[in-house]
């Protein structure tokens, strides 16, 4: 009957003190679904060290990891867009706009800045997905097409990072002429010969894939990453074919020819600063 009682007084179970793990410490692999440790992540650029899986980063992350001790001046940092359809819906375009800025201390779904990456000048401008999805909007075509009015004044290279579910559908057709708009841009600074390099990341769609994140003289990717214009089921019922798996991976689009590199964000900065030193020189 000992095995059934406790013979020793006095011992006293309690979750007074008893501390939790405070959210974001530790994180699962959306792949291999393995612990991670915040500090690994950053130290690793948020790459799983088991599986190699690219986690999904933002603007804030990436100009850490590609300028030179993440010194940069932004371009246009209080740019903001309008609401010139009055577009309601469940909830008024402003209302949301308000709402995001205050949820991802972002003021729209990209951000520009000009530093030296290895010590070279450039202008970066990367888009944030946790903006409405990263959609492109009239806000995302203007700060582009600055940033090239930028580069082609100072003759800096220009470094497209694209992460977005496509057009904005808020604006409508404001938001589709920012396609032609960035496209024209793109020209210029191809007459002007200044180096474009499209990074593309998990995941690029929509107008965005269909506009600049396809026209550099260098276009890479990350590995992974989902790269397509339309969603599997609309390219099915307008072909009328089964489609092969992953088709709209990175590694995919690289085989048919429509990118020319895949590089590990782990070696990013060092592949992006040998393709300038050549593109320049």
């Amino acid at each position: 009957m000992a095995w059934f009682k406790r013979e020793i007084k006095g011992i006293i179970t309690t979750t007074e003190e008893k501390k939790e793990t405070p959210d974001g410490i530790w994180n699962k692999c959306p792949e291999c679904k393995k612990p991670l440790h915040y500090s690994e992540q950053v130290e690793n650029q948020y790459v799983c060290h088991y599986c190699g899986y690219h986690m999904r980063i933002g603007s804030k992350e990436y100009f850490s990891i590609l300028f030179d001790n993440n010194e940069f001046t932004e371009l246009d940092a209080n740019l903001i867009s309008g609401d010139p359809l009055h577009f309601e819906d469940t909830k008024k375009y402003t209302e949301r706009l308000v709402e995001t800025m205050k949820k991802t201390g972002l003021k729209d779904a990209i951000r520009s800045a000009h530093g030296t990456m290895g010590g070279q000048p450039l202008v970066i401008a990367c888009m944030d997905f946790n903006f409405i999805g990263g959609s492109m909007g009239s806000v995302v075509g203007e700060k582009i097409a600055r940033c090239i009015d930028y580069s082609i004044e100072h003759r800096v290279p220009f470094l497209m990072i694209s992460k977005s579910g496509g057009a904005r559908m808020m604006e409508a057709a404001f938001s589709l002429m920012q396609m032609a708009k960035t496209s024209a841009k793109l020209a210029l600074l191809a007459q002007a010969k200044i180096p474009y390099i499209s990074l593309l990341t998990d995941p690029t769609t929509g107008g965005v894939t269909a506009s600049y994140a396809m026209l550099g003289d260098i276009n890479i990717a990350e590995p992974g990453s989902l790269i397509g214009f339309a969603g599997p089921r609309v390219i099915k019922e307008t072909i009328k074919k089964d489609l092969p798996k992953g088709f709209q991976t990175a590694e995919f689009v690289q085989e048919h020819g429509f990118l020319d590199f895949i590089v590990d964000r782990r070696e990013m900065k060092e592949r992006l600063s040998s393709f300038l030193k050549m593109m320049v020189s």
